[in-house]
């Protein structure tokens, strides 16, 4: 069957095809495939000398080799250099060989042409693949240095050189130049031919190559003076997008030349001069002869056939930080390249845009990324390809993850009481991968290829490609994504269920109390219950609400219709634990409105005068989850909890919070909860479809570790707002809890994920039950909550046929129906490694690892899962290494252009709270955040480890789109601005000292900086365009995540500052979490120990 075949412009079933004006099926990006965007740098001013191409006179050389013209002499096509045959910093002793360096077999997947001598074949282009597509700027460090322009297949790292710089000196940049975001200026390219063809993703990677020039002459001069007329500039930008292949080799121009910012210091020049060759991985050779400015180290230019001169003074070893790969030039590099085009499902293993990109997605057969991401798209063919590469082949799946408003839901079908069709052996469900055969009359499962009979009400004939004739009329046939209605069959014990209700348990302990907390739950209570979730276009929601108070004791509500008040049944037998009423429990919100309203007007003044301070909590959820048996039902419990159980009853918990085990082999204790009892809870609680969800408002220890564990495997939620004060933490409070009530969720649900024949999964990470290896059991799942799976090769794969993913979950709806979604994916399949590197996802593969990390905390010492996390990423990039990259020096660090943020996002995770705490993070926080990160979705934990710090002062006021964010390191920071920080779960305003006063006044309401209260958590609505702006900023970015962010607001070196400095992440932190520059230094490390 053809995947490919592109859906008829309206198909019946409705699915909305909009068209998309400009659409270019072809390239990336919306760039038209000839053009490329113009260069985003100024020339520099003077006169542009002319090449050389011999050096010039009195420059002494290395002798000829034998039988081969001088390396300068050769005609080698203008615009390109002519390539050496020796590695980074090697001196020619004697003659040159007249072979070109042999690669390794390992690393040939690349070009179909043989290796042959670049020196003895004029006119011909490198045999390693096109000229490079980007300039390179050098950075010094101990024994390695970094190319700051990337291209597909990696960024290199060479020895230390000292680059001049043009203009003399930049500030705070020692000898490097700094270019803007990591860029360095692009090399400028002729245009190609007129039919040229824009960069395809399936493009052989390039190979660099490997050696520098041989000629010894000097550096060019540095370029000034006008553009001439007859270069053109029309060269990609300097950092490609993330996964998207370099373009096909165009005519160098004689007059090709680079632009450069002007008053940085001068690009490398192009290859037609001695000096550093570009290369085309974004490694490069080291130079060879005195710099632009810089006089020779001694006198004569060197001769690299003869003995080197008096020893050079070293500079000082200092990285430029822009010359690293930076996560903001990539996220932004993805925006303009792929966020203006459709990602349109139907090709096979394409690799989406990244989660920081808007963009829409037309279902073609394939799940939209919304739902399913992953850690690559095109998998070894062997379990021992996949060993070597130490990838992780995982997928993060969201089942019901909620779509903009322009994307359709998945649709409905409805196959009657003979319900969906699935194959007889492995049951799984029919979608666009089956292949029909036998005039239609039978079909052969993609899964597991078994044949299957079609049913003669299903049966339907082919057309002359072999596919039904009614493919585009049913979404399991042309669709992704979709679902199905489910039959009495997938019902618990052959019964449609009942609609879920949802039970409302308030702690009414004298610390509840105090604090306001349950005055103000009672009386958004009463507006909210009006905001239940409902299905479709229903006029009021079929969800049915209870209420139960406690502390030591529990005291349930009959709120029926028919009384004039509520009445109050108490159960002081906590140990016994019944329900005391069923008739009146659960109830109808808008029959027995007036009762509700009158129980939630009297809770507050009940309890007013209590000094009841103990509380249970393990009596409280059996509670519940009896109450939904006794009603036949499904449901979600929602418990507002202030303090530790330590009242005597099942689940008492006593204070163990004990610092001094951290950092020992006990530390693992402090993760792991208390009792078995609340195991063994959750596992009645999954049996019953009873969801908990779980407000905390603790003023000290409360063991999160064991109170989380029923919200943690029943697929609920826990929220936390230590220290509550109604005033500072009433808005947060009120969001998270309406958002939480109001979200659509599937009760009682299985999920299982199944696979083509060769992979299976293996491994789940999540909220959720397991009580078999295959079963994913969730009481509750709601749109935010992702199941992330790994698999594991347990046969060969096929390059031809790929592999399949189909990820079925069963749940019931909030009206009471029970329905099947379903999600498919085909993957590539490969058996060169390079094919794997080039099609991975750093986002999604952060993402398992930290799951992995979180995880590996319960069952072993932190600096083990550390050193895990550290040797995993090293053994990733030294098979890139060794197995896809050019031949270089050891002292050059080459990462694929797809992970190249691999390093600074593992170090953000290494650097996280739960893996390397600072004094001032408790073992509450540390549990509460292993726990939400085990269910964040992608997007979420890219945000949460590399948080987005957003100018607020440098865009125009008039501006409606978002600032450009900046680097999260405190160098980016001036005290003249101010920043916005936000990481998903906290925000953060930064005023420097020195902000202009007129800025202070229009968004603080105060004359000077000393005025602005530091710790302000709600900015003055004050009318004028800045505090508009950034008030709507603020918003616009709360509506974009799953929790509501308090806002925070830091005055620099005030003592809050130290908080916010946390989140710089690409600096040092105060508990030993390494900078970006020096984990770098320390993968290099860790690389070249495995190589060597």
């Amino acid at each position: 069957m053809n995947v490919n075949q592109s859906a008829p412009p309206v198909p019946p079933f409705g699915q909305p095809q909009p068209v998309y004006p400009g659409y270019h099926q072809s390239s990336y990006g919306g760039q038209p495939g000839s053009t490329a965007p113009p260069t985003p740098y100024g020339a520099y001013n003077g006169p542009v000398p002319g090449y050389q191409q011999t050096p010039p006179p009195g420059v002494s050389r290395a002798p000829p080799s034998s039988g081969v013209p001088p390396t300068s002499t050769a005609q080698v096509p203008l615009g390109q250099g002519a390539y050496g045959q020796f590695g980074q910093g090697d001196i020619q002793n004697g003659p040159s060989s007249t072979v070109q360096m042999q690669r390794l077999p390992g690393s040939q997947p690349f070009g179909s042409a043989p290796l042959a001598p670049v020196v003895s074949q004029p006119n011909v282009l490198q045999p390693y693949g096109p000229l490079p597509t980007s300039a390179q700027v050098t950075a010094q460090m101990a024994g390695m240095q970094i190319s700051g322009a990337v291209t597909p297949s990696g960024l290199g790292y060479g020895p230390p050189t000292s680059l001049a710089s043009a203009s003399g000196s930049f500030p705070n940049s020692g000898l490097y130049g700094s270019y803007s975001q990591g860029q360095a200026p692009p090399l400028s390219q002729a245009q190609g031919p007129s039919g040229s063809q824009p960069p395809q993703r399936s493009a052989p990677q390039q190979a660099s190559s490997f050696t520098p020039s041989a000629s010894g002459g000097p550096r060019m001069p540095s370029m000034t003076g006008p553009i001439l007329p007859e270069q053109s500039f029309v060269g990609p930008p300097v950092n490609q997008p993330n996964h998207v292949s370099s373009p096909p080799p165009q005519v160098p121009h004689p007059g090709t030349q680079i632009a450069g910012l002007p008053g940085q210091p001068p690009p490398m020049h192009s290859s037609q001069q001695p000096g550093y060759q570009l290369q085309q991985n974004g490694s490069f050779g080291p130079v060879q002869g005195p710099q632009p400015n810089y006089g020779s180290p001694y006198p004569g230019a060197p001769t690299f056939g003869s003995q080197p001169g008096p020893p050079q003074p070293l500079p000082p070893k200092r990285l430029d930080p822009n010359a690293i790969p930076s996560p903001i030039q990539v996220i932004e590099d993805d925006r303009n390249n792929r966020g203006s085009e459709p990602f349109v499902t139907g090709v096979r293993g394409q690799v989406p845009p990244l989660v920081t990109t808007n963009f829409l997605v037309k279902d073609q057969g394939n799940a939209s990324p919304r739902y399913i991401r992953c850690t690559s798209y095109n998998i070894p063919c062997t379990s021992d390809m996949a060993k070597q590469a130490q990838v992780p082949l995982a997928a993060v799946i969201k089942p019901l993850a909620k779509l903009p408003p322009v994307e359709a839901s998945p649709y409905v079908v409805d196959h009657g009481e003979s319900g969906p069709l699935r194959c007889n052996r492995c049951k799984a469900y029919m979608c666009p991968f089956m292949q029909f055969i036998e005039g239609g009359r039978r079909f052969q499962c993609c899964f597991c290829s078994c044949i299957n009979d079609v049913p003669p009400q299903y049966f339907q004939h082919l057309d002359h490609t072999g596919k039904r004739v009614d493919a585009y009329d049913r979404p399991e046939l042309s669709l992704g994504s979709y679902e199905f209605l489910a039959t009495v069959d997938y019902c618990k014990n052959n019964k449609f269920p009942s609609p879920p209700a949802f039970i409302f348990m308030i702690d009414v302990s004298y610390n509840a109390i105090r604090s306001g907390l349950v005055r103000l739950l009672c009386e958004e209570l009463k507006s909210l219950l009006d905001f239940l979730p409902r299905e479709g276009g229903a006029e009021e929601s079929a969800i049915r609400v209870g209420f139960v108070t406690y502390n030591k004791v529990l005291h349930f509500y009959n709120v029926k219709s028919s009384l004039a008040q509520p009445q109050m049944m108490v159960v002081s037998d906590v140990a016994d634990m019944f329900v005391p009423l069923l008739d009146g429990f659960l109830v109808n919100i808008n029959d027995s409105r007036a009762v509700i309203t009158s129980l939630l007007d009297q809770i507050p003044e009940m309890f007013a005068d209590t000094r009841e301070t103990e509380t249970v909590f393990a009596p409280v959820i059996q509670a519940g989850m009896e109450a939904l048996k006794a009603a036949e039902c499904a449901g979600k419990l929602f418990l507002f909890h202030t303090s530790l159980p330590i009242a005597e009853a099942p689940g008492k918990l006593k204070n163990r919070d004990d610092r001094k085990l951290i950092n020992t082999d006990k530390e693992k204790t402090l993760f792991q909860p208390q009792t078995g009892a609340y195991q063994a809870l959750a596992k009645e609680c999954v049996a019953q479809g009873c969801c908990v969800d779980l407000f905390l408002f603790p003023n000290q220890y409360v063991d999160v570790a064991t109170l989380s564990v029923v919200p943690q495997l029943t697929g609920g939620s826990v929220y936390k707002y230590a220290c509550f004060q109604v005033e500072n933490d009433q808005e947060r409070f009120m969001s998270d809890l309406r958002r939480d009530v109001q979200k659509v969720v599937g009760f009682d649900a299985v999920m299982r994920v199944r696979t083509s024949t060769g992979i299976r999964a293996v491994d789940f990470f999540g909220a959720f039950y397991m009580s078999n290896t295959t079963d994913v059991e969730l009481a509750g799942l709601d749109g935010d909550k992702t199941v992330t799976v790994e698999f594991k090769h347990d046969d060969r794969l096929n390059e031809e046929s790929g592999a399949l993913l189909q990820c079925a979950l069963l749940y019931t709806s909030c009206a009471g129906q029970r329905r099947l979604r379903i999600h498919n994916l085909a993957l590539n399949c490969c058996t060169q490694l390079a094919d794997l590197y080039r099609n991975c996802e750093t986002d999604t593969l952060i993402n398992y690892m930290a799951k992995f990390a979180y995880r590996g905390v319960l069952n072993s010492p932190v600096k083990t899962v550390r050193d895990t996390l550290i040797t995993q990423c090293a053994q990733i990039l030294a098979c890139y290494r060794k197995n896809c990259a050019s031949p270089s020096s050891a002292g050059q660090l080459i990462l694929p252009e797809c992970m190249k943020l691999l390093p600074v996002y593992l170090n953000c995770v290494l650097k996280s709270d739960v893996l390397q705490p600072g004094a001032e993070v408790t073992t509450d926080d540390r549990a509460y955040v292993r726990q939400l990160v085990t269910s964040m979705d992608v997007a979420e934990t890219n945000v949460f480890f590399y948080p987005r710090l957003l100018p607020l002062t440098k865009s125009p006021i008039e501006s409606t789109t978002e600032p450009p964010a900046v680097r999260a390191s405190e160098e980016r920071l001036s005290s003249g601005d101010i920043y916005l920080l936000e990481n998903g779960l906290n925000l953060f305003i930064w005023v420097g000292a020195s902000v202009q006063q007129g800025v202070v006044q229009s968004l603080f309401g105060v004359s000077s900086f000393s005025q602005i209260t530091s710790g302000l958590s709600i900015l003055p609505v004050l009318d004028n365009p800045l505090s508009k702006k950034v008030r709507g900023l603020i918003d616009s970015l709360r509506t974009q995540r799953s929790r509501y962010m308090k806002l925070i607001v830091v005055k620099q070196e005030d003592k809050l500052e130290m908080l916010f400095k946390h989140f710089l992440v690409e600096d040092k932190n105060l508990n030993g979490g390494a900078s970006y520059v020096d984990f770098l230094c320390h993968m290099h490390k860790e690389i070249r120990q495995l190589l060597s």
